[in-house]
């Protein structure tokens, strides 16, 4: 082989590896820009997730050299995902849209597809504010649930796929054309909106296994109202079971508290004392977590409460998945809650069996029909105040009666305890005085018992001015707020148990509170037993009432005010013109010399064979 044939083939091989370098050189390019497009055609189908250019998440593609400044150069997600455009999605820009209607004002945020902050409507707090049940950056509600790996709706950016004037559709895309949706309805005049979580498409992706969804949400409450102390005592964390119809709740007046609830519920309430957020599956949470933790009165953020919800949901594997739910955000009042009929009415702690149904059907209801015709909130009170101290006047008269009897008999009752001074001669001093109630007509507990009728009302106007939502903001005289206290001084210092203020209405309940009693004393029979009640009775209940009540509804304090004077004013009646000491002694005096003998009760017997055991035991010693 000659010189030159040699060299003829160096050159066809140097050809040819330098044509193979070149076609290598331009595929990698050719396969760079196409990736580039693929990614730059994701974000684009994301219509509302334009790429971010400040997340950290992100990565520059060049053409591979590290030195390469190329300002056509796109910005991509990293693959943090297994799916490009989830990837795409966790990085994207949040929007905000927004319902409303003539109730509440709701708007949601694309990033989670979730609330961004609830505005209830007409109402205000306390310091004249507009009252955001729900405020930005306060609250997260997220959506958990397994496909490849593990998914939280509040890490993605979804797209908005639909909007009208009652109803919103978010969607997040998956690969294949799978996709899910979150769909929110606001109806008119309501305060409830709906909540449709759909899975579509995403049968494979799931897998028949994992037919459930975990609900986190987290929320904190701001403060509306005037009374720290007293917002915080009717402020909790409620829940309730399927098919039940009381309510349950974590526990009140507690700087925080928690609970597993391990079976099935309907829905969860985080109240506050006037206003509430009320979560509702439709088909039952599983079981879960519920807890919350008050915030100190001297934080600067101005908030309540932080709650927290953590539930799961079961849901039927198909391909079209729909968990429905639904979402309560108003105020507190009896019949609005109950106009939902889901039992949210419940958790106005308006008492037990007993107490509760007199709230519901005899307070409530009086309550109604009074405000259909008077708008003065303080005129209401005294006005259901003298209606229903007349309802139960036959027992006020009775109980004065009865008091009235015994005060008479009273020199009869000193003529028989000189009698029987002895302490073994009990039995027999207790016969005679019995003797003498049986002749005279008397029941020695004649004054209790219209007396015991009385207090389930008074507790249930305990229960009910606190928590009564009707109340709230009312003023009346130098009461700004009904359901608050009223204060006509402001302490330099807090007294322990008092507070740092001065309650008007407070004080003058307990003065009332010392009239009432000192009436009362005077009516009873003196004697030892009643001289160790007198200066608790006459004292000591007055001036706990005053420090109980001082930081307590202004409207409960003006109650038990205006009840003690009108029985004050009862009891004056009674005694001038319809009981006569002096004619009532000759009465009961005539009544015992006609009185004949009757045969002895039972008890009569087994008290004399008492006594003539108790005489033999003494003879024997």
């Amino acid at each position: 082989m000659d010189k030159n044939t040699v060299l003829g083939f160096v050159l066809i091989g140097a050809i040819l590896i330098g044509f193979s370098v070149y076609n290598s050189k331009s595929y990698k390019e050719q396969v760079k820009e196409r990736a580039k497009a693929d990614s730059l055609a994701r974000i684009e189908a994301l219509k509302n997730m334009p790429a971010d250019s400040s997340s950290s998440s992100e990565i520059i593609v060049s053409s591979g050299d590290s030195t390469s400044n190329n300002k056509s150069d796109a910005k991509i997600p990293e693959a943090i995902y297994k799916d490009s455009l989830l990837t795409a999605a966790s990085t994207g820009k949040a929007e905000t849209y927004t319902l409303e209607n003539n109730k509440i004002r709701i708007a949601f945020t694309s990033k989670g597809a979730q609330f961004q902050s609830v505005l209830v409507k007409k109402y205000k707090t306390y310091d004249s504010l507009a009252l955001h049940m729900v405020k930005k950056d306060l609250s997260n509600l997220d959506f958990s649930f397994f496909t490849n790996q593990l998914l939280n709706t509040s890490d993605f950016n979804f797209s908005l796929l639909n909007k009208t004037d009652t109803s919103l559709v978010f969607s997040l895309p998956f690969s294949g054309s799978a996709h899910m949706d979150i769909e929110y309805i606001l109806p008119e005049n309501s305060y409830m909106a709906s909540c449709n979580v759909r899975m579509i498409g995403m049968k494979d992706l799931i897998g028949r296994s994992r037919t459930r969804m975990d609900i986190k949400w987290d929320l904190t409450i701001p403060r509306f109202e005037k009374g720290y102390d007293n917002e915080k005592n009717y402020s909790s964390v409620d829940y309730k079971y399927p098919n039940e119809k009381s309510v349950e709740n974590i526990g009140r007046r507690k700087a925080e508290a928690q609970e597993s609830i391990p079976t099935k519920i309907r829905w969860f309430a985080f109240q506050q004392q006037f206003f509430s957020a009320i979560m509702v599956s439709e088909n039952n949470f599983n079981g879960g977590d519920l807890a919350y933790k008050f915030i100190p009165e001297e934080d600067p953020s101005g908030n309540l409460m932080s709650c927290s919800a953590n539930m799961s949901v079961n849901f039927v594997y198909s391909d079209d998945i729909n968990i429905p739910f639904s979402f309560y955000f108003g105020p507190n009042k009896f019949r609005t809650l109950k106009s939902y009929k889901k039992g949210f009415e419940k958790i106005v702690p308006l008492g037990g069996w007993l107490i509760g149904w007199i709230n519901r059907v005899v307070i409530i209801n009086c309550f109604d029909f009074l405000s259909r015709f008077i708008k003065n909130y303080g005129i209401i009170i005294l006005i259901m105040t003298i209606l229903l101290k007349l309802v139960i006047s036959p027992f006020t008269f009775k109980s004065y009666l009865s008091t009235a009897k015994m005060k008479v008999l009273k020199p009869e009752i000193d003529k028989i305890n000189a009698k029987y001074p002895k302490k073994e001669d009990a039995m027999k001093k207790q016969q005679a005085t019995m003797d003498l109630y049986k002749k005279t007509g008397v029941n020695m507990f004649g004054g209790c018992l219209p007396m015991l009728f009385q207090f389930p009302i008074l507790y249930a106007m305990f229960r009910f001015f606190p928590a009564s939502f009707e109340l709230r903001q009312q003023g009346f005289l130098w009461a700004h707020d009904l359901s608050a206290y009223d204060s006509i001084f402001h302490l330099p210092f807090r007294i322990p148990l008092y507070g740092d203020h001065v309650s008007l209405f407070a004080l003058l309940m307990a003065v009332s509170m010392y009239f009432y009693s000192r009436i009362n004393l005077q009516q009873m029979s003196s004697g030892q037993q009643m001289a160790g009640m007198k200066s608790m009775q006459l004292y000591f209940m007055p001036l706990f009432m005053l420090v109980l009540c001082n930081n307590f509804s202004s409207g409960l304090s003006y109650y038990y005010m205006l009840s003690n004077f009108i029985t004050i004013l009862q009891t004056l009646v009674i005694q001038k013109f319809f009981v006569n000491e002096e004619k009532l002694s000759a009465q009961l005096k005539a009544k015992a010399a006609k009185a004949k003998p009757k045969s002895k009760s039972r008890w009569q017997k087994k008290l004399e064979e008492m006594q003539r055991q108790q005489e033999a035991m003494r003879k024997n010693r």
